[in-house]
């Protein structure tokens, strides 16, 4: 089974076709790991592809996609623009469980002031409303997540797998369109308290997804621990270690 393969399969393209693309570097050991997990007939190869683009206007793309049979489906998809535009991160996170589909899509917000929203969350929902009546409201999530997400956050657990395929794709779809319209029609940050905010607010971002990573344990376990601490803050949330290296290299 490979669900969320044709998510990727739609998302690349579109990106070379709508952005100066250039390849993100993958750190060694990252861009593809294997484990052989379960024993006789229940044995079941989890594969882990890692995938990083980049352009003028956004510092990292990458996914981390996950294969592991009919029980285990993950597309973690984010898109974190330059320190010097104020756009929202872009976040699909596309899991199957054991359990069910858990999915979440956002254009996730830096800043909740009313200009903000207007400029960037307002637009978008027109699509939330759209596909909310298909994929309804998942439920609780904690609290200290709220900030980091804004009012077009679909998040929604579908009973069936054909909806994945075809709402929540179509749905993806949309969410990405409209976000790489947004990215079109940025311009650059100049001023140097707003920068600062900026950066205040992705480290916010990054630290919080990297420390409450729900793949850690899943990662963990197949891949051991050293692998995937490096992993979460070596690729997935790097800002970090992108802003110590752009300072050694001044």
């Amino acid at each position: 089974m490979t669900l969320y393969q044709p998510f990727l399969d739609y998302a690349i393209p579109v990106l070379k076709e709508r952005l100066d693309l250039a390849p993100y570097p993958i750190p060694a050991g990252f861009d593809r790991k294997e484990f052989l997990t379960g024993k006789g007939k229940k044995e079941q190869l989890v594969v882990t592809t890692s995938h990083g683009f980049k352009s003028s206007k956004l510092r990292q793309i990458r996914a981390a996609h996950v294969q592991g049979g009919d029980a285990l489906q993950v597309l973690n998809f984010v898109i974190f623009p330059q320190l010097n535009y104020d756009v929202p991160f872009f976040g699909a996170d596309l899991v199957t469980l054991p359990g069910g589909h858990l999915i979440a899509l956002d254009m996730q917000p830096l800043f909740h002031d009313a200009a903000y929203q207007k400029q960037y969350s307002e637009p978008i929902l027109p699509i939330f409303n759209t596909y909310q009546k298909e994929l309804p409201w998942g439920g609780d999530f904690p609290d200290e997540a709220k900030p980091f997400f804004s009012p077009a956050f679909l998040w929604t657990r579908p009973k069936e797998t054909e909806a994945v395929q075809t709402t929540v794709f179509e749905a993806f779809k949309a969410y990405l369109q409209a976000y790489l319209d947004l990215v079109e029609q940025a311009q650059p940050v100049t001023d140097s308290q707003r920068l600062g905010e900026i950066l205040e607010a992705q480290l916010r971002y990054i630290n919080y997804r990297a420390a409450k990573d729900p793949a850690r344990g899943m990662f963990t376990r197949f891949y051991g621990e050293e692998w995937t601490e490096e992993y979460i803050h070596g690729f997935l949330f790097d800002l970090e270690r992108h802003l110590l290296e752009v300072q050694q290299s001044v």
